[in-house]
């Protein structure tokens, strides 16, 4: 065997894989609030949560795993979108609390090769940075909205190029029946 096809062979073979961009569902600034890390959901952003997630499931494109920002309104957001995708793992990063692209880049790098559905749940202007990044396209992220897109690569870090990635759908709740 020729050395160029031995190396060819011991390529890893690329993977379709499946990245949801998630920015949190709505939220409040109560009284007496002063820090935005703590915000909480107001009713519109409680409610939206549970609908998004059942338009995931019915869509199928349920994450294995989701990158979180730490925020309160994020893990409220997860909390309550949790129940309809049981088997997703979640972690929760200070690192994707108002996280820019290269920054959310670098999370997704680390992500498990063999996990190939993926949810970032994070804040903007970020997410809509992002998503324009890895499709080329300019979308406005309003709360509780998803940018579903397709990418492919043997590994995460292989995956994340610019432009690199199909957009094939926004998920709005204002949309949703």
């Amino acid at each position: 065997m020729r050395a160029s096809s031995a190396a060819a062979s011991c390529r890893l073979a690329s993977v379709v894989r499946y990245l949801a961009v998630m920015r949190h569902a709505k939220s409040a600034w109560p009284a007496g609030v002063t820090d935005d890390h703590v915000r909480p959901l107001n009713a519109r952003g409680r409610r939206d949560a549970p609908r998004i997630a059942d338009a995931l499931v019915e869509l199928g494109w349920t994450p294995q795993m989701v990158l979180s920002s730490d925020s309160a309104r994020t893990q409220e957001t997860w909390a309550r979108m949790a129940d309809r995708l049981p088997e997703t793992e979640v972690v929760f990063t200070r690192l994707l609390y108002h996280a820019g692209v290269g920054t959310l880049v670098r999370a997704l790098a680390q992500a498990p090769n063999a996990c190939t559905q993926m949810m970032v749940l994070g804040h903007n202007p970020g997410w809509e940075d992002a998503v324009a990044w890895l499709t080329g396209s300019s979308v406005r992220m309003t709360t509780a909205n998803v940018a579903l897109m397709t990418g492919e690569g043997p590994t995460w870090a292989d995956a994340l190029q610019p432009r690199a990635w199909t957009l094939s759908t926004i998920l709005r709740p204002k949309e949703l029946p």
